[in-house]
């Protein structure tokens, strides 16, 4: 049985690159079913017959000797990352890129949190819901000191994507699954 697994890498973006066509070929090349990328910054996808684990391994080895890239991978499943759209706490948003979802390899300390919603302005808001923490910046994320210090101060490895990127992936993963 095959799984769609979202292959979501950290910090990919400026000096940090996975070249979309390379990593596609080099992720069917390793076996891996309908190898699709999503915009060059760290968002693939693929089906596979392994487990999350031996397919996590496997991507990794990849990534370790083709691209040099040894940070975190994170690879929900198509329904876990239905689920983070299901769960979102911010449906009124304006716009997609206004909410962030965010993935985190283990929960984070309580105080943590409520450190980085400290830092909240005006309509500004962090929310947990089911290991998945969503960050609304209606005035953007790039001006908001919540989001600033987010990666900083929640003190787990995490990684995110605007809402537009988690629906878009949705959609790629929901178009690997109906085919």
């Amino acid at each position: 049985m095959l799984t769609t697994y979202l292959l979501l890498f950290r910090g990919v973006g400026g000096p940090v690159q996975l070249p979309v066509t390379q990593l596609r070929e080099a992720l069917t090349k390793a076996g891996f079913k309908n190898a699709t990328t999503y915009i060059n910054s760290g968002n693939a996808l693929v089906r596979s017959a392994l487990t999350r684990e031996e397919t996590l391994v496997k991507v990794a080895g990849i990534c370790r000797k083709k691209f040099n890239y040894e940070r975190p991978i994170f690879a929900p499943t198509a329904a876990e990352w239905e689920a983070v759209i299901k769960n979102d706490p911010f449906p009124n948003k304006a716009e997609g890129k206004h909410v962030h979802a965010v993935l985190l390899a283990e929960p984070p300390m309580a105080d943590a949190i409520k450190k980085i919603r400290a830092l909240a302005v005006g309509d500004e808001d962090l929310k947990m819901v089911k290991g998945v923490c969503y960050i609304h910046t209606p005035n953007g994320f790039g001006t908001s000191k919540m989001a600033e210090k987010f990666d900083k101060w929640i003190g787990v490895v995490n990684t995110g994507r605007n809402w537009n990127t988690v629906l878009k992936m949705h959609e790629l993963a929901q178009g690997m699954e109906s085919s």
